[in-house]
């Protein structure tokens, strides 16, 4: 913090906000800001760095984006005014008292089975399922130092080299892979760069890299770990095909034996009732989970409805290469647009549901059949 701050009113420090398109840029107002401008969270996260992220990226061409990120866990307890009304708009709802629901219990999710009637492999081409975790008492990407930071790759490592059976793996630092390794992990699709987007530079999340970054995955490369990448852990489950019972199986699997693993060392993730795990990036509170499949809808995505469907689906949309690329031959990245509010299962489950009335339409198209009555008429709840 400067300590020189305080020397000059609130007005002449309140950032110039007119150009922006994001949602701290639509909360933000000048009595909110002089309430929090001096203040800190325990670990010393300034309000001014929660924000620098929305100030210096406007906004976003397909995307409204969020503007502001946490540096603790403390962070959205100590600017609660403001980031309660950032998760309620973002989240299309969220009231400051309402609780999050958890559930990681594979087995209340109905179907997901790689076979005609449900999950078809002739239009599914693959399943993954991803969440980020922070370890209670170490400060989040944008706020911590080296020490923290080392500390996260070392419980993390730790923790993974417990894992055993269709768990057990290796992990690679990135500063210490061989050239072997980082080909073998760029063709294997897990290897993350370092950071370049400026919504991430700008919230002080590449500092010191790749200083304890690293990535594990187990021997059959469907349970993979990021480690310090844009919050503490990203964990993904994912296997090619239509099985989206067993990537979800594994997914709440391994997530368990690393929880019990830290817990054997005093450890745990941040969680509260309110928002759940708790993450770097308001977007990702709560569940911060994001199931996903490729899937072929080549008829479907050129009916005028498509957009609206997945709406009602609580689904989205992007290209197979991720956030901003385009769908190739019909094929899409279809996953759940929620992440706070509704459990892991209900989440894993709206994919589910959705997925399979989309192919049950796509198979319609083909045959040359109207689709007017599986077209939803209201959002799924």
């Amino acid at each position: 913090m400067n300590t020189k701050q305080s020397s000059y009113p609130a007005e002449e420090d309140f950032p110039e906000l007119s150009k922006h398109n994001n949602w701290m840029a639509k909360v933000l107002t000048l009595d909110m800001y002089k309430k929090y401008r001096e203040v800190v969270t325990p670990s010393g996260f300034t309000f001014d760095k929660a924000i620098q992220t929305g100030i210096d990226n406007p906004g976003h061409p397909f995307i409204f984006t969020v503007g502001c990120v946490a540096g603790d866990e403390e962070s959205y307890e100590v600017y609660k005014d403001f980031f309660d009304i950032v998760i309620d708009k973002r989240h299309g709802g969220y009231a400051p008292d309402a609780k999050h629901k958890t559930d990681l219990n594979w087995e209340n999710l109905k179907g997901g089975e790689e076979k005609d009637d449900d999950f078809d492999p002739k239009y599914i081409l693959s399943c993954r399922v991803r969440t980020g975790r922070s370890i209670r008492g170490i400060c989040l990407p944008p706020h911590c130092t080296r020490a923290e930071r080392r500390a996260v790759e070392k419980i993390s490592t730790k923790a993974l080299g417990t894992f055993s059976g269709e768990f057990k793996g290796k992990y690679y630092p990135l500063s210490g892979m061989t050239d072997e390794e980082q080909e073998q992990l760029i063709n294997d699709h897990f290897l993350f760069d370092k950071p370049v987007s400026p919504l991430l530079t700008c919230s002080g999340m590449a500092r010191d890299w790749p200083d304890a970054r690293g990535i594990w995955h187990n021997d059959n490369k469907t349970f993979l770990v990021w480690v310090n990448e844009e919050d503490h852990l990203r964990l993904i489950s994912m296997e090619k095909g239509g099985n989206m019972r067993a990537v979800f199986r594994r997914f709440c699997e391994g997530l368990k034996k690393f929880e019990d693993a830290m817990k054997s060392e005093k450890k745990e993730f941040m969680w509260n009732e309110h928002l759940g795990y708790v993450l770097t990036c308001p977007s990702n509170l709560g569940t911060g989970l994001r199931a996903g499949v490729h899937v072929k809808l080549p008829n479907l995505s050129k009916d005028k409805r498509f957009d609206d469907v997945l709406d009602k689906l609580r689904l989205q949309k992007r290209g197979t290469g991720g956030v901003d690329t385009a769908a190739v031959g019909g094929t899409f990245d279809i996953s759940n647009a929620d992440r706070l509010g509704f459990s892991e299962v209900d989440l894993v489950q709206f994919l589910v549901d959705g997925v399979k009335l989309l192919v049950q339409m796509e198979k319609a198209l083909e045959g040359g059949k109207a689709i007017d009555s599986l077209i939803p008429t209201a959002k799924k709840q």
